[in-house]
This record gives C-alpha cells, sequence and structure tokens, in this order.
C-alpha cells in the first residue's frame, strides 16, 4: 500500500481511486500541497489523467447511482478532515452493493460522507438568500461571501440567471477565488483583494436607503434579536447591507 497525492481536484481523486484498484491499494490519498512526508510511508504523485478518471466517473454514474456520484461530488467540495479515504471507502462500498448504498443511513462508511453532502447543502440553501451585491465604479456588481464549505459553483448558476444583463464578481474570500459572470455565463476565477473594483460613488447612498427601508418595514413588537441570530447567525452579519450602522 502507499499514500497517493494528487493536484487538488476531482479529477485528480478519481485518478487516484483508479490506481487504487488497478495499482495498488492506497493507504492515504492527499493533496500534494498538504502531505507530510515521513520514513514510514510509501508515497506517489498521481498526474490527473482525464480517461482515467472519466472511467471512474462512469463506473460511479453506472454501478452506484447519479445521486452517489453528485454526492460523492459535494462531499468532495466539503471542509471534511480526510475526505479523500472518507470518499474512497465509499465507492469501496458502493461499487459492492450499487445504489442502495445511499439508502443505508446507519452505516459507519456512509455517516461521514452523508454528513458532509449535507453541510454543502445548508451551505448552498444559507448563500442563495446571504448574497448581498454593490454597485462598483465600472458598473460591476460586486459581493463577498465567507462560506465553511467551497460553494461558489453550486450558486453561481442561480445569481448568473439572476444577474443576467447584469456583470458581477461573487468572492470567496476564504479560497481566494471569484465567480466572474456577464450575460448569463460565468467562470470560476482565482482572485485576490487587489482584484476588487473600486467602490461605486452612488453605493454609499444606495445602501443606506436600503436599511432604512428594512428599518421601516420592521414591525418593532415583533423584533426578537435572539430567534434573529439562531435562525441567521451572527458570522453572516457583516456581509448583510441591513445589519449594518448608519455611518
Amino acid at each position: 500500500m502507499q499514500d497517493y497525492l494528487y493536484d487538488g481536484t476531482f479529477e485528480g481523486l478519481l485518478t487516484c481511486v483508479y490506481h487504487h484498484y488497478y495499482t495498488e491499494k492506497a493507504s492515504g490519498i492527499f493533496p500534494s500541497d498538504e502531505y507530510q512526508r515521513n520514513m514510514i510511508n510509501r508515497f506517489c504523485q498521481v498526474e490527473t489523467d482525464p480517461e482515467k478518471a472519466g472511467r471512474v466517473y462512469a463506473a460511479i454514474e453506472n454501478r452506484i447511482s447519479k445521486y452517489d456520484l453528485r454526492r460523492v461530488y459535494k462531499a468532495f467540495k466539503s471542509d471534511v478532515e480526510n475526505k479523500e479515504m472518507k470518499i474512497l471507502d465509499y465507492l469501496v462500498l458502493g461499487f459492492r452493493v450499487g445504489g442502495r448504498i445511499s439508502r443505508m443511513h446507519a452505516h459507519e462508511t456512509v455517516i461521514p460522507i452523508q454528513d458532509a453532502e449535507r453541510h454543502v447543502s445548508k451551505d448552498i440553501d444559507k448563500y442563495l438568500g446571504l448574497v448581498r451585491f454593490s454597485e462598483c465604479a465600472n458598473g460591476v456588481m460586486y459581493a463577498v461571501v465567507e462560506p465553511e464549505t467551497d460553494v461558489l459553483e453550486f450558486i453561481a448558476e442561480h445569481f448568473s440567471d439572476r444577474f443576467r444583463n447584469e456583470p458581477f464578481i461573487l468572492h470567496d474570500t476564504v479560497r481566494g477565488k471569484a465567480v466572474i459572470a456577464h450575460c448569463g455565463r460565468w467562470y470560476i476565477s482565482s482572485f485576490t483583494e487587489k482584484d476588487v473594483p473600486a467602490e461605486g460613488s452612488d453605493d454609499k447612498e444606495f445602501r443606506k436607503l436600503w436599511r432604512t427601508y428594512f428599518n421601516q418595514i420592521a414591525i418593532k413588537e415583533r423584533i426578537n434579536p435572539k430567534l434573529q441570530s439562531s435562525i441567521m447567525p451572527k458570522k453572516y452579519w457583516k456581509h448583510l447591507t441591513e445589519m449594518q450602522p448608519d455611518v
């Protein structure tokens, strides 16, 4: 057995799964830039191979299910520790039992992937409703998100459709990347604070008007900060226009 090191992509992980079956069993699978070398474990740098990855992709889809392919991909986008080996264990079991693996809710191999999928799905749902855009000086709409999991590509289509006629940037500051979109098309690119467009001259006034509107429609007798915090934790508030103080 040996450790497999890969480039951090889903295709790279699937290539490692291929080698687990056709080259040598994996004792571990790790992103290359996170691997701690030692004197005990043998390791091999795996070059991502689209053909090998494609064969594993098709095998998951055909021998397990399309649902489980999506589940595994969501788990890959999670922040679960040692997710690569947990995904491998799930696939090994899935290739044995087929599509019924997704119904084996209490199985020790299924639980981590099931939980990871739910975590990502919850993050997706939150950010479909918690993104606030500002207009930059160049007319581009800009928003910041700080998701716990890597959800940009899952929410990109929603905002691309919503802002079909407006260019926008949806910036994940945790992972240093962003959705760049215009005219219903989008792609994900690396993105840093230095790339952020200048603030638009009218944006501060628009944000103030929005806060005024938000406060005016609120029913004071029904304001419940404790309930509000339980539904929408305070860690999300700093990017919400309506939760910022007037300056």
